[in-house]
């Protein structure tokens, strides 16, 4: 429960200024648009029977409003919804591959990711996901619709000066490396996490272009604050030889540790388990109507064995804006 693997990628593409809580003059905010994995995903899986990652049945939803299972992985919003609310672009940001979405919502920013999905290849085959190379193509027909409704100049003007979000790397540590051990016969933790790395890179310039015991997970810790450390430091490298964009990295491994460690001092009652089913195990089809949730979830830092609550997320979510959105600027 405990092994923290989130990687937090705010890119802003081409000369962006982009938006903290209050704008500056002058400064256009148009869309947002989000990759990466089930902390993200809005409902891009539903459709796909060949995953298990999916989650629009009950109870996922049941905080949503009107109580609706949309695919989300929680209780309620997910932080790519928290962002465009607290941004004021819109209430919720609806998945790319949704069958009802809106002309309108195209033009404001969808999201792209896939619950399943890592930086490594396989990650995204094992699960049947939506690979990073998949989403990048899902984007690339989007420009082509967002060209058939606001022109040729409106679409650059969009893409120019919108909020690129990437959110991946849980799933590649916790589930190919260690789980399945599918990479450690070739790989030890740092050639890993530089294959990691190397994937996480060349899809930025595209783009731009617990245990029994329910302790932390040690060895998967390490192995994300690894990865972290050399991915903040290639953002860098990026920013300095590619200066028309911007690219920030957004810590969410150390706060989210903190709510997990120090629960109490946030209102939480249980920081070691899941508020579905036994909490140990149960995510996505595990986690399902026979696997009933706790009475108050809002006791719990967790939704399922996998996913924090909406609760942290609001916790998480409006603090990073307020610290990393100035250094767009």
């Amino acid at each position: 429960m405990c092994s923290i693997m989130f990687c937090f990628i705010l890119l802003g593409v081409a000369s962006i200024v982009a938006a903290a809580l209050e704008l500056p003059p002058n400064v256009t905010f148009p869309a947002v648009f989000v990759f990466g994995d089930s902390i993200m995903d809005t409902g891009n899986n539903n459709n796909n029977m060949k995953t298990l990652a999916r989650c629009n049945f009950p109870p996922y939803g049941k905080d949503f409003k009107g109580g609706i299972p949309t695919g989300r992985f929680g209780n309620g919003k997910v932080p790519s919804d928290l962002i465009v609310e607290i941004l004021g672009i819109k209430e919720l940001l609806p998945a790319y591959l949704d069958p009802n979405i809106q002309p309108s919502d195209l033009i404001t920013g969808v999201c792209f990711a896939s619950g399943g999905s890592g930086y490594d290849p396989l990650t995204s085959k094992i699960a049947a996901a939506i690979s990073l190379s998949g989403q990048i193509n899902l984007f690339k027909e989007y420009i082509g619709k967002l060209k058939e409704l606001v022109g040729e100049d409106r679409t650059k003007f969009i893409l120019a000066n919108s909020i690129f979000l990437v959110v991946q790397g849980s799933n590649d540590i916790s589930n190919t490396y260690f789980l399945l051990h599918a990479r450690q016969l070739q790989y030890d933790v740092h050639a890993y996490t530089d294959l990691m790395l190397n994937s996480a890179s060349n899809f930025l310039k595209k783009t731009i272009l617990g245990g029994v015991e329910r302790k932390c997970a040690e060895k998967y810790n390490d192995a994300s604050k690894l990865f972290n450390t050399k991915l903040s430091m290639e953002l860098a490298s990026l920013n300095h030889n590619l200066p028309n964009s911007r690219m920030v990295y957004l810590d969410v491994y150390n706060p989210l540790l903190d709510i997990i460690v120090n629960y109490q001092n946030y209102g939480y009652k249980v920081g070691d388990k899941g508020c579905c089913g036994t909490g140990e195990i149960e995510a996505a089809v595990l986690c399902n109507q026979f696997a009933p949730p706790c009475e108050d979830v809002t006791d719990y830092v967790f939704w399922d064995s996998f996913h924090p609550s909406q609760s942290v997320y609001n916790k998480l979510v409006d603090p990073l804006l307020q610290k990393y959105m100035p250094q767009f600027f």
